[in-house]
């Protein structure tokens, strides 16, 4: 036995090599291929700072971002019935849905939330494309007309972040029923007077596209999403003819009159304060607000001198008198 190659050498080794850099600490942007660092990107709304694509981002990062100083209420959601038709395809149904709750931290595919944005109070909701392609399902449903139902009583507008791959199959029929629920749940804030507001996120797509997606009394969305019922793909095979460049995505949607606005990422607080407010007829949002003025300090010798007392002179005062 060799004391130094098989003891001495490998301890040293082990010492002055390099630790392996865990993998979650830079992300590479799909659009430019650069390598960001994690902090940096989450400092940036998940925005490459290369090329200002906008990748995914977590409902409760968004809500972070969006709220004053991050604070939110979370909106009670009634629970569904869990797997009514017993589906199975590759695994049943409860499965993936433990598997999306261990992968994103989350209960379910949107979170509604309450409270203040630029001091102007809101209802919100945002769904997560990670948690099974944020497909709309009974819970979706319920928490659509939970945020809206809370957005009444409180007579306060309704903001909609949307982001899916349209209905959950694993629901079938009870999936698309949540179509005509969401509609009528629009028009309950159309009759109490509340503005519905709706940003459409890459992508929107499938069943969510064609009912609260598209309803909002102010269509905003953010750059370069896709947006669309059908993908480009399956109307290329269906039609055979190549689509034009930028199909269905936001630009191309804003310039044939379906959208209102394309608002970047970091813009999209104050796009939506100016909005809101100009349609609750409310006055301009405060920008900034000035310090509290400091009070007046009174001098200590002033301070310390009795009522109707004459303040005690020194030589040096009486020779300048």
């Amino acid at each position: 036995m060799n004391w130094i190659s098989n003891y001495v050498r490998p301890k040293i080794n082990s010492l002055f090599s390099k630790h392996d850099t865990p993998d979650n600490l830079w992300t590479k942007c799909p659009e430019c291929n650069t390598m960001l660092f994690h902090r940096e990107l989450a400092d940036n709304l998940n925005v490459c700072t290369n090329c200002d694509h906008h990748m995914h981002i977590t409902p409760r990062a968004r809500f972070s971002a969006l709220f004053d100083g991050g604070v939110f209420s979370e909106i009670k959601v009634p629970e569904p019935i869990e797997d009514p038709l017993k589906f199975r395809d590759q695994k049943r149904y409860p499965e993936r849905m433990k598997a999306a709750q261990r992968s994103t931290g989350e209960k379910e595919a949107m979170l509604v939330a309450e409270g203040e944005m630029g001091r102007t109070p809101i209802v919100a909701a945002a769904q997560d494309f990670s948690f099974m392609a944020g497909s709309m399902g009974m819970y979706v449903g319920n928490a659509f007309i939970a945020g809206v139902e809370r957005a009444i009583a409180l007579k306060r507008p309704f903001v909609m972040f949307s982001a899916a791959g349209g209905a959950r199959m694993q629901e079938g029929i009870l999936s698309l029923m949540q179509m005509p629920r969401t509609t009528v749940a629009i028009e309950m804030l159309k009759e109490a007077g509340l503005p519905y507001i709706v940003v459409l996120t890459h992508p929107t797509t499938g069943g969510v596209t064609a009912s609260y997606a598209m309803l909002g009394d102010v269509q905003i969305a953010e750059p370069n999403a896709l947006i669309c019922f059908a993908g480009p793909r399956v109307i290329e095979q269906t039609i055979r003819e190549k689509l034009p460049e930028g199909f269905q995505r936001a630009e191309y949607l804003l310039d044939h009159g379906m959208l209102d606005r394309v608002t970047h990422r970091g813009q999209m607080k104050s796009e939506l304060v100016t909005i809101l407010r100009m349609l609750g007829q409310m006055t301009p949002a405060v920008a900034g607000d000035l310090p509290a003025p400091t009070p007046e300090v009174k001098p200590l010798e002033a301070a310390k001198t009795p009522e109707g007392a004459k303040p005690k002179t020194t030589p040096a005062k009486d020779a300048q008198k």
